[in-house]
């Protein structure tokens, strides 16, 4: 084959025009969001009940609160993903995504104002003042019918690079909100 054999193949390609755009990474991420919104939650809902039940870290009052966020924000992502495959999904796929982030929004700022309790920046609720962790005995007692205090919300019970469970759960429910918008407000790939 000859350089101008090659030349005589190419130039009919090069008369169709430019190649198709491809889809980047952030157009896989906006395309796919409920998806991986869905498995966050549940990742997240994983790693906490991992602590309690291999960590033996009984959870606060406001940590089953940030669990419930994330419950409803699974749901309402699982939701997404079934409607955006029937006719409706032009209509549902932006608002519903968006109210994943506001789920998120909502989870980032319930973390920040656990890990503020933490830090003692501001007083936690009041029916989150006990001290302790559960043991069996406690459990015990439980299913005999006695009360027993849940644990301090403002007391962090485990901290890594200097920031508690609260204070990681803050920022990274805040970064799913961040892409959770992104991928409501970016145009449809086409």
């Amino acid at each position: 084959m000859t350089i101008e054999t090659i030349e005589d193949k190419a130039a009919p390609i090069r008369a169709t025009g430019p190649v198709a755009a491809t889809h980047g990474p952030l157009d896989l991420v906006a395309g796919q969001w409920p998806v991986l919104a869905f498995v966050a939650c549940a990742v997240m809902l994983g790693a906490a009940h991992a602590f309690e039940t291999f960590g033996k870290l009984a959870p606060c009052l406001l940590c089953l609160k940030q669990r419930e966020v994330y419950w409803v924000t699974g749901a309402v992502a699982l939701v997404t993903v079934v409607l955006t495959r029937t006719a409706w999904a032009d209509r549902v796929r932006k608002p519903l995504i968006l109210l994943i982030g506001l789920g998120f929004l909502y989870g980032a700022g319930l973390a920040t104002y656990h890990a503020g309790a933490e830090w003692k920046w501001w007083p936690g609720p009041a029916a989150c003042a006990a001290g302790g962790a559960a043991s069996a005995d406690d459990l015990v007692a439980m299913l005999k019918g006695v009360k027993i205090a849940a644990p301090s919300c403002e007391k962090a019970v485990w901290i890594f690079l200097g920031l508690s469970m609260a204070g990681w759960n803050a920022l990274i429910s805040l970064g799913l909100a961040v892409v959770s918008f992104f991928a409501g407000l970016r145009p449809k790939a086409a």
